[in-house]
């Protein structure tokens, strides 16, 4: 199998144009490559699961970030408007910061460099799907009786995430005593340091500038926003306020990962709350290796969900067909039935490249 891919989809890329002591990252032991890998390369090791350290990836932010602003139609039901860094601001980053080492893989001309770079700077049209799909069950965020975790898989820019981070701003009172868990995993670690993390902290920015003259100094007319120090505090001390929990792992998936990801502490359930774990990917299956490990990955959560007691659903975004890679969205319904799951189909794409949504459960 090719070790480049390039969809050549239309649409397929919605991009634009494109503590004062932080912990290191906590790595797992490297991951042995099995058969059923994501992302098999003769000869290359795959990137072991690693857990980064929110405190640490602060630290690490520029000074200031570039941003534009993706409006999504929830099919007649308003819109939602979701931040995204700038690619280019992220090259710039990089330039600065160049030491001589290859240009980031993610930020060249190919979708999947198979191995190296997974798709995570690109915004794809399953995620927009995803968020449509969210919009109708998003009350969920606020009821007194439910402590969501959601874990996305494949996040990239990070666009159902960030909608629901969005949605709970709102809908989450400071009464609500349910912790709010948000687990972001990709396999490129840089992917999570330069977009979704910034992604995170503007979509905060613009839903609190109104109330905060810190955020509204840090904005500037050009579509940039200050990381000050305070601004970086901020935002610490509101999702600690908030009880909302941000997890980033990178890493290929294996056992090690699903491991890793269920030892993560979320904010424990309020008083008579039952936690409820949503875990999300979209254009995570496209090639045969990919939809083989995604799937044991996800049940391999849910049914660890289900043996603490806990409700837990996946929401898989994908095309009905991945021209020339091989993975396809009606492989994974057939594979996941055949694993004895519930699979309904809540969106169908019929418009320029067929596409679904689907929901998989176990039974209980």
């Amino acid at each position: 199998m090719s070790g480049n891919f390039s969809f050549s989809f239309s649409g397929d890329d919605i991009d634009d144009d494109g503590d004062q002591n932080p912990t290191a990252p906590n790595v797992s032991a490297p991951v042995p490559q099995p058969a059923a890998s994501a992302f098999p390369v003769q000869g290359k090791p795959l990137l072991p699961a690693t857990r980064h350290g929110l405190q640490h990836m602060l630290s690490q932010l520029p000074s200031k970030i570039a941003y534009g602003t993706l409006e999504v139609d929830l099919d007649g039901r308003g819109t939602i408007q979701l931040p995204r860094r700038e690619l280019w601001d992220v090259r710039v980053q990089l330039m600065a910061e160049d030491d001589g080492d290859e240009t980031e893989p993610g930020l060249g001309n190919h979708d999947v460099k198979t191995g190296v770079y997974e798709g995570g700077f690109k915004s794809w049209e399953s995620s927009v799907d995803l968020v449509k799909v969210l919009s109708v069950s998003k009350t969920f965020l606020g009821d007194m009786n439910i402590a969501p975790r959601v874990i996305e898989l494949g996040c990239g820019t990070a666009l159902p995430s960030l909608a629901l981070f969005q949605w709970s701003l709102s809908l989450r009172g400071h009464d609500n005593n349910c912790g709010l868990s948000l687990v972001l995993a990709d396999y490129n670690p840089s992917v999570l340091q330069l977009v979704t993390l910034p992604n995170f902290i503007l979509c905060w920015a613009l839903h609190q500038r109104a109330e905060s003259q810190v955020l509204a100094d840090a904005f500037s007319s050009e579509g940039e926003l200050d990381l000050t120090p305070e601004v970086i505090k901020g935002f610490e001390e509101f999702l600690s306020t908030r009880r909302i929990s941000l997890s980033f792992f990178s890493g290929a998936w294996s056992t090690e990962f699903v491991d890793l990801v269920s030892s993560e502490k979320a904010p424990s359930p309020g008083n008579g709350s039952k936690r409820h774990t949503i875990i999300l990917g979209a254009e995570t299956i496209y090639s045969p290796f990919a939809l083989r490990a995604f799937t044991q990955t996800i049940f391999s959560l849910m049914e660890q969900e289900r043996a603490k007691g806990n409700a837990a659903e996946s929401l898989v975004g994908a095309k009905k067909l991945y021209f020339g890679v091989g993975g396809s969205l009606d492989d994974f319904v057939a594979g996941a039935r055949e694993l004895g799951a519930n699979v309904e189909e809540l969106r169908i794409e019929t418009e320029g490249v067929r596409r679904g949504v689907v929901s998989c459960r176990l039974p209980q």
